[in-house]
C-alpha cells in the first residue's frame, strides 16, 4: 500500500491542476460579461433613481408619488437617458476644444496601470467594430486546412513585419459561431479571397451564427442605413 501513495498523490495533484485551469478559464470569461452586465445595469438603476427626484423637485406636478411620497418611477426613462448621454458625448468629442479635453483623459486612462490595460483593450475594441481604425471592415474568404475548405473571416493586418514575416503573409480575423471569441490565422496572401458580394456586417453575421443567416431575408428587413462597407 505505501508504495501506491505517490502515484494516488501525482494524481490528486493533476486533478486539482485541471479543475484549478478550468477555474481560471472560466473567470477569464465570465468575469468580463458579468462586469459589463453590472455596470450597464448600475448606471440604468443610477439614472432611474436619481431622475425622478430631480424631476419631482423641479417640477412637483408632474409626476405621481407613491404612498410614501416618493416620485414615482418612469419605466425607461434611464435606458433613454444613458442613450442620449453618450451620443452627447460623442458629439463634444467632435468638438476641437472638448476633444483636446477628453484626449488629456483618454491619454491618462492609458497610462495608468492595470485601468489602462481595460480601457484600451475595450477603446480598441469598439474602436475596430465602429471606430476610425475599423478593423472587421474587410471581408474575406480564407483557405486555412486544405485547398477545398475556405472559412469566413475579417483582413485585420497587412503588414507581418512585427514577427519577421514578409509581405506575402496577412493577418486573418475569424469569428466562432454563438461566441464572442475567434482566430486570428497569419496566411499566404495568396490563400486569402476578398468577399464583395455581400457586405462586411453581413459577413459577420453569417460567421457567428454558423452560416444559419438566411442573408437574403435580412436584406428584405428595413434599415436605417443600406451602405456597403
Amino acid at each position: 500500500m505505501p508504495p501506491l501513495q505517490k502515484p494516488i498523490k501525482t494524481s490528486n495533484r493533476l486533478q486539482l491542476r485541471k479543475l484549478l485551469r478550468y477555474f481560471v478559464q472560466g473567470l477569464i470569461i465570465l468575469a468580463p460579461i458579468a462586469i459589463t452586465v453590472w455596470a450597464v445595469v448600475a448606471a440604468f438603476n443610477f439614472v432611474d433613481g436619481l431622475l425622478p427626484n430631480l424631476i419631482h423637485n423641479l417640477f412637483p406636478s408632474l409626476l405621481d408619488v407613491d404612498d410614501r411620497g416618493n416620485p414615482k418611477k418612469i419605466p425607461g426613462l434611464g435606458f433613454v437617458i444613458m442613450i442620449a448621454l453618450i451620443v452627447l458625448v460623442g458629439w463634444v468629442s467632435s468638438n476641437f476644444l472638448m476633444g483636446s479635453v477628453i484626449n488629456i483623459f483618454d491619454h491618462w486612462l492609458e497610462r495608468t496601470p492595470v485601468i489602462k490595460f481595460i480601457y484600451s483593450s475595450t477603446k480598441d475594441f469598439f474602436e475596430a467594430f465602429a471606430g476610425d481604425k475599423k478593423k472587421f471592415n474587410k471581408a474575406v474568404l480564407a483557405n486555412v486546412f486544405s485547398t477545398d475548405v475556405w472559412i469566413v473571416g475579417f483582413l485585420t493586418d497587412e503588414e507581418m513585419g512585427k514577427f519577421e514575416m514578409g509581405s506575402d503573409k496577412v493577418a486573418v480575423y475569424v469569428p466562432q459561431a454563438y461566441n464572442f471569441a475567434g482566430q486570428l490565422y497569419i496566411l499566404p496572401r495568396e490563400k486569402v479571397r476578398k468577399i464583395d458580394a455581400i457586405t462586411s456586417g453581413e459577413a459577420m453575421k453569417y460567421a457567428v451564427t454558423g452560416g444559419v443567416v438566411d442573408l437574403e431575408e435580412e436584406r428584405k428587413k428595413p434599415e436605417l442605413s443600406s451602405d456597403k462597407d
